[in-house]
């Protein structure tokens, strides 16, 4: 162990600790003990003092015995002519570190002095798959991301554990230039990895470096701007305590718990850029502290491997001595350095096209102002058709732009485009068909520079100016759709083939063709019941992080992170029949009403690790099925109503069960079996089959305002089928009231059927 990195963290320890304390005297006496403290939208109060010591920090005051516990962990200065294993040393002070910096990032939220102001920065933003690319993004006055919350966590959860988003780095400090400040990003970027930034060099931060070079920051496109200053780290240490805490089923206080989880499930590292300080070290020591090792683009002594990360604990690798031709290349073995010490799984597929691809692309927005081209909106038509042909009738690779292409439209201009693609595979079958048209929008989202919304026949696509400069066309739509079809579903596809027709006429006649086959599969999957099929399907995918948790997916109930329905789980199984979504035998049927099968019951019995018993598929006062944190939507009984609300992911909002959703996800997550508490995929509400051993749909009294503007048709069909038309009228909202008592008035007022059903509890 270092002697140097051992003072330099005490030290840095040290002196945050005695800024905090300062701070908080100073908040005791301006502000008043009693004064509501903590971070926006998150259930876990502060989430690192939270997990690591059980204090749950609510006010101004809760912060003294805090702070008391803090000083126990700081230790004197190893002296300079004395050496001893300093480690222990060195990462209680990292902790007392991050312990610190939390309170005091809480006191400058108190002071208004959180989310850090920035001059001249927006965020790139939006609020959903369907945000209009006008949106301009970010509350528009120049302020960076504060503490993520409880909403974006659990919405990079389903990437989380299913392998889409490897891990994340927090890079602290500022790169050699620009230029590889931004190179690094994107190595990062095409690597699926969640970038968190913070800290500065002589107040030069890689966040500066980025705006200047036009690079979109924000939740959507993976790069996270926290602060400026080294503080600001902790948020990323909060993000993943939170995820222990969310998915884990971890509780507050569980230190040891949390921190080895973090280091066998949460891939993490720090790459500090730039002069390492004394509160560098000192944070760096914390995140060592939850098995993430540090790597340094400098000259620093190095920790070797003793158990606490998987690998080195720091590593340096110093930028100039790295051989490469130029510095670009550096940055490109740096991030690869950043790869192997922390042993992150990447899956990479190498699509030919001009511009950078991956998943963390995906969010990019493309506004008029940037925009060369655009199929579908307003002011053209756009569809995507997959459909399976014979395998002598598709010839593999081959790309046809049957029409003029991007060149032939002026700037900001729009086209028609019908994307139709052919496949063909000996284990390829019909049912697979729509499953993997709904891939179409993910992959064509990957390409930076591209932003798709939608699908079928009303898929939005727009290309920027920058990159149709870099040189991207019609046909490489289709170089994309063929290297992710083969790498993707290379089990069930043996060849690709892609159509795009822009001709108008040529887009009338595959349309009207396209749209027959939308219409036959909607009656096909409509007739699609749980009675009609011999098996269900497992979903593990969420075991990364909630080890405890196991999804039963049927024809009726898919998946409670809405991304995974019984097809999706069946076509999983043939790609990969050794992975999470295994198929599950009914078996003898226990109880029909309630939703039991002999099969189910085993399955879950042995992959929940013997958490759970029994798994009720219909009700949510029996035996309901776990969540881990990845749900859309939570439904709560409200005893006094003698119904259920139903919260959405989105809604930030109070209910009438005196929570917002990120404390009720506290209860309906983490694998956790909680009667009358439920995780579930927000289309699950227009089943046939949701609660239908407790009433069904009309059980429903309140509902996110959300769930009612973009669901307004299928919520419609759900109360038709429930025998009462009128149903969604009378179910209330965050507009029309939060406490049970007004709940209740409105519920009479308007006769809803929930009053005079039988009683839940």
């Amino acid at each position: 162990m270092s002697r140097y990195i051992a003072q330099s963290a005490i030290r840095g320890a040290n002196n945050i600790v005695r800024e905090t304390e300062e701070m908080l005297d100073r908040a005791l006496a301006e502000k008043g003990a009693d004064t509501k403290i903590g971070f926006p939208n998150t259930a876990y109060f502060l989430p690192t003092i939270l997990g690591l010591t059980g204090r749950q920090v609510e006010t101004v005051g809760d912060l003294q015995p805090v702070m008391a516990q803090v000083k126990t962990l700081l230790h004197p200065i190893p002296a300079n002519n004395r050496w001893v294993p300093y480690l222990g040393e060195t990462l209680d002070s990292g902790v007392a570190t991050l312990l610190a910096e939390e309170s005091l990032m809480a006191l400058h939220y108190l002071y208004g002095q959180q989310p850090e102001p920035l001059a001249g920065f927006h965020l790139a933003q939006g609020t959903g798959a369907f945000t209009s690319p006008e949106y301009q993004a970010g509350d528009g006055d120049g302020h960076l991301n504060g503490a993520i919350d409880d909403i974006q966590l659990r919405s990079w959860g389903i990437q989380l554990v299913d392998g889409r988003m490897p891990g994340f780095a927090a890079i602290v400090g500022c790169a050699k230039s620009n230029e590889v400040a931004v190179k690094i990003v994107r190595e990062l970027q095409q690597r699926n990895i969640l970038i968190f930034l913070c800290g500065n060099v002589n107040g030069r931060s890689i966040i500066h470096q980025l705006q200047e070079e036009g690079v979109e920051m924000g939740y959507d496109t993976y790069i996270v701007p926290f602060g400026t200053d080294t503080l600001s780290a902790i948020y990323a240490l909060g993000f993943a305590t939170r995820s222990a805490l969310t998915f884990g089923g971890m509780k507050g206080g569980q230190a040891r718990e949390i921190l080895l989880y973090n280091k066998a499930r949460v891939f993490a590292f720090v790459l500090a850029l730039g002069e390492v300080d004394d509160l560098k070290y000192a944070t760096a020591a914390g995140a060592i502290s939850y098995g993430f090792p540090v790597i340094s683009d400098t000259v620093i002594p190095q920790i070797l491997p003793t158990g606490v990360t998987t690998y080195e604990h720091v590593s340096s690798m110093p930028f100039e001595e790295i051989e490469a031709k130029d510095d670009l290349e550096r940055a490109e073995k740096l991030v690869q350095k950043c790869i192997e010490v922390r042993g992150v799984k990447i899956k990479m597929t190498q699509v030919p096209i001009p511009v950078p691809y991956g998943s963390a692309f995906e969010g990019e927005v493309v506004r008029k102002a940037d925009l060369r081209v655009e199929f579908g909106g307003k002011h053209s038509r756009c569809f995507e058709y997959l459909y399976s042909l014979p395998m002598d009738k598709v010839e593999d690779g081959k790309i046809q732009v049957l029409g003029p292409n991007l060149d032939t439209v002026q700037d900001g201009g729009a086209m028609d485009v019908g994307i139709v693609v052919e496949v063909a595979g000996r284990k390829m079958q019909k049912d697979f068909e729509p499953v993997l048209e709904r891939q179409i929008h993910h992959f064509v989202n990957g390409a930076s520079g591209v932003q798709h919304i939608g699908q079928r026949d009303i898929a939005w696509i727009r290309v920027s100016k920058g990159a149709f400069e870099k040189g991207f066309r019609l046909e490489h739509l289709g170089k994309i759709l063929h290297a992710r079809f083969h790498a993707d579903f290379g089990a069930i596809v043996d060849k690709v083939q892609v159509n795009l027709f822009t001709n108008p006429a040529d887009v009338n006649t595959m349309l009207q063709v396209a749209r027959e086959a939308y219409a036959e599969r909607n009656v096909r999957l409509a007739d699609l019941t749980d009675e009609a099929v011999d098996e269900f399907y497992s979903c593990t995918l969420c075991q990364s992080f909630a080890p405890n948790h196991v999804c039963v997916v049927s024809p009726e109930r898919l998946g409670l992170c809405g991304a995974y329905n019984w097809l999706d789980c069946k076509a999983s199984f043939q790609i990969n029949p050794t992975g999470p979504n295994q198929p599950i035998p009914k078996g003898m049927q226990v109880d029909s009403s309630k939703g039991y099968w002999a099969g189910p019951t085993s399955f879950v019995q042995q992959h929940s690790h013997g958490s759970v018993e029994q798994v009720s598929m219909y009700s949510i006062m029996e035996n309901p099925m776990t969540a881990c944190g990845c749900f859309e939507c939570i439904v709560m009984v409200v005893p006094e109503a003698n119904g259920v609300m139903v919260v959405s992911r989105e809604d930030t909002s109070m209910t009438p069960a005196g929570m917002t959703f990120s404390t009720l996800a506290g209860m309906a997550g983490g694998g956790l079996q909680t009667p009358g508490v439920m995780g579930v995929g927000k289309y699950y509400l227009t089943s046939k089959k949701f609660l239908s051993a407790d009433g069904g749909f009309k059980r429903v009294v309140w509902m996110s305002s959300i769930l009612k503007q973009t669901m307004a048709e299928e919520l419609k069909r759900a109360a038709e089928f429930a025998g009462d038309p009128d149903l969604l009228d009378k179910i209330a909202d965050e507009t029309i009231c939060t406490e049970v008592p007004d709940l209740v008035a409105y519920l009479e007022g308007k006769e809803h059927p929930a009053l005079v059903m039988d009683p839940l509890m």
